[in-house]
C-alpha cells in the first residue's frame, strides 16, 4: 500500500529529501513485508503443490496395496485350495493303492481259483485217457471198441482244450503269457493247426483247403519263391492261434461247409486269411468278438460248445508277435473272414537233422507209484505191468517216502498234491535221506502253472509232466535198455 499526501503530511518525524520529495520510513519496511509474504505465499504454494503430489503418491500406493492385499487373499484362497487338492491327492494315491491291492488279491486268487479247478478237472481225466490207451492196445477184441475209443479220446482232448483254456484266460488277464521265439516256417504253424482242427472239421463233414502260394508277379527272394515265408515266433502259441481260428470256423460253419486258408506278402508283412462259409457275424458284434468271454448267439443245445476265450488268446498271441488279427462279415448268414498279419522274419531257419527217428529199447524197470487217486494208481500199475516192469503203489505221501527209502527203485512216479505230505516234501525228504543213487524222478500232476514247475524242479524232480499223460510220453522218460541198471 502506497499512503497519499495528506497522509504523509501528518506523519511525525516526516523529512524532505534534498530533491524536495518528501519520505516515509516506514514505506520500506511494508514493501519488505509484502515481498516477505509474497515470497512466503510461493513458497506455501510450493509446499501445498508437493503436499498434493505426496498425498497423491499416498493415495496410489494405498491403492496398490489394496491390489496386493486382494492378491494375497487371492493367493491364500489358492494355497488353501491347492493344500486341499494336494490332501485329496493324497487320500486318492492311497484309495487306487489300496484298490489295486485288492484287485491284485482278486486276480491272486481267481489265478489260484482256476489252478486249483483245473488240477480237480485233470484228476478225473487222467484214469479216462489212460483206460482209453489201454482200450486202445486191445480194440481188436470187440468190433464196437474201435469207434468207443474215438469217442472217448475226442471227448478226452476237448476236455483237456477247455482246461487249457480256463488256465490261458487267467494268463492273459495277468499278462503271464510267455513266449519261445524262433525262425520257423508259417507253413509248418498252418500245418500244425490244420492238424489239430482236423477233427472237429471231419465231424461236421467240412473241407479245410490250405493255399499258401503267392503271387510271383512281384519279386520277392529266393526262399518266398519257394513258398517259405519264415516268421520268427513261438511255434506252439502261433501254432494254438491259428488252431483257435479253424476250430472257431468248424464251430460256427454248418455240415458240408467249406474253410479256406490262404496267404499273401507285401513288403515284409505276410497276411493269413481264414475264411468260411458259415453263420457269420452280426455288425454289432464284431467290434467286441476278441474281448474275453464274448460269444455270438447260442442256440439252447450250445452245440457250439465253448467258452469265449479262444479269440481272445488269438489277439494277445498275436499282439505278442508283433501282428494284428481283425474279422469282417457281411452279416448273419454271409460267413467270417479273419485277417492275420505277421512281420516277416529276416533270420536264418535253423538246421534240423533228418535221421529217421528209432524207437529206443526200454528195459525192464522197478517202478514206485505214488498217486492217491485211487484209479489212476491201478491203471498206471496194470498198464506198466503188462509191459514187463515190477511196480510198487502208495496212495499217500508218507507211505510213498517210506517205500522210497527202503528199496531201490529205477523210476519214481509222484503226484504232487498227495494226503500227508505232498510231492515237493517227498523228493526233498527223499534226496536228503536216501544214500544210495537216486532214481529218475518223475512228477505227475495236474498242476500246470510256471511256479509249480519251478518248485518240483527245486523239490529234485527230474521231469515234469501234466495229467492226463500220454503214455508214449511216459514212456519216453523210463531208462533205456543201454543204461546202466
Amino acid at each position: 500500500m502506497i499512503p497519499n499526501q495528506n497522509q504523509t503530511d501528518a506523519l511525525p518525524n516526516s523529512s524532505v529529501k534534498d530533491d524536495g520529495v518528501k519520505s516515509d520510513p516506514q514505506s520500506g519496511d511494508v514493501a519488505q513485508l509484502e515481498n516477505t509474504m509474497a515470497a512466503l505465499l510461493v513458497q506455501v504454494d510450493r509446499q501445498t503443490e508437493y503436499f498434493r503430489n505426496q498425498i497423491a503418491d499416498l493415495l496410489a500406493q494405498v491403492g496398490a496395496l489394496r491390489e496386493v492385499a486382494k492378491d494375497s487373499i487371492g493367493r491364500d484362497d489358492l494355497v488353501l485350495q491347492l493344500r486341499a487338492a494336494n490332501q485329496n491327492l493324497v487320500i486318492a494315491t492311497f484309495d487306487a493303492r489300496d484298490m489295486q491291492a485288492v484287485a491284485e488279491a482278486l486276480n491272486s486268487r481267481q489265478e489260484e481259483f482256476l489252478g486249483m479247478l483245473a488240477h480237480e478237472l485233470r484228476n478225473p481225466l487222467a484214469p479216462i485217457a489212460m483206460a482209453n490207451e489201454h482200450l486202445g492196445s486191445i480194440k481188436d477184441a470187440h468190433p464196437a471198441l474201435p469207434d468207443l475209443h474215438a469217442i472217448i479220446d475226442r471227448q478226452v482232448n476237448n476236455m483237456k482244450h477247455l482246461v487249457d483254456d480256463l488256465l490261458d484266460a487267467s494268463r492273459v488277464r495277468t499278462g503271464k503269457i510267455t513266449l519261445h521265439k524262433h525262425a520257423l516256417l508259417l507253413s509248418e504253424v498252418i500245418d500244425g493247426a490244420v492238424e489239430s482242427s482236423q477233427p472237429f472239421a471231419d465231424k461236421r463233414h467240412q473241407q479245410i483247403s490250405v493255399d499258401l502260394r503267392l503271387d510271383l508277379s512281384i519279386e520277392l527272394p529266393i526262399d518266398m519263391q519257394s513258398n517259405r515265408i519264415v516268421v520268427d515266433g513261438d511255434l506252439v502259441r502261433l501254432t494254438q492261434a491259428f488252431s483257435n481260428l479253424l476250430i472257431n470256423a468248424t464251430k460256427f460253419t454248418q455240415e458240408h461247409g467249406r474253410i479256406t486258408v490262404s496267404a499273401s506278402r507285401l513288403a515284409n508283412t505276410v497276411t493269413v486269411l481264414i475264411k468260411d462259409n458259415g453263420v457269420g457275424i452280426a455288425p454289432e458284434l464284431q467290434p467286441f468278438i476278441f474281448d474275453l468271454f464274448t460269444q455270438g448267439p447260442r442256440s439252447l443245445d450250445r452245440s457250439e460248445g465253448g467258452l469265449g476265450i479262444g479269440l481272445s488268446l488269438v489277439r494277445t498271441i498275436v499282439e505278442m508277435h508283433g501282428g494284428t488279427v481283425n474279422v469282417h462279415s457281411d452279416g448273419t448268414g454271409y460267413g467270417s473272414e479273419f485277417r492275420i498279419q505277421l512281420p516277416v522274419s529276416t533270420k536264418r531257419l535253423p538246421h534240423h537233422g533228418t535221421a529217421p527217428a528209432t524207437e529206443i529199447p526200454r528195459r525192464t524197470c522197478r517202478i514206485l507209484v505214488i498217486e492217491d487217486n485211487p484209479d489212476t494208481n491201478s491203471l498206471l500199475n496194470n498198464i506198466l505191468a503188462q509191459e514187463g516192469h515190477l511196480m510198487t503203489s502208495a496212495l499217500d505221501g508218507p507211505s510213498g517216502l517210506a517205500l522210497a527209502q527202503e528199496n531201490t527203485y529205477d523210476v519214481i512216479i509222484c503226484d504232487i498234491g498227495l494226503p500227508g505230505m505232498n510231492g515237493y516234501e517227498v523228493m526233498e525228504q527223499l534226496r536228503l535221506n536216501l544214500s544210495k543213487p537216486l532214481p529218475c524222478l518223475i512228477a505227475m500232476t495236474g498242476y500246470n502253472r510256471p511256479e509249480n514247475r519251478t518248485r518240483a524242479t527245486e523239490a529234485g524232480f527230474d521231469h515234469y509232466l501234466v495229467k492226463p499223460v500220454a503214455m508214449d510220453n511216459l514212456r519216453s522218460l523210463m531208462p533205456s535198455a543201454d543204461e546202466s541198471q
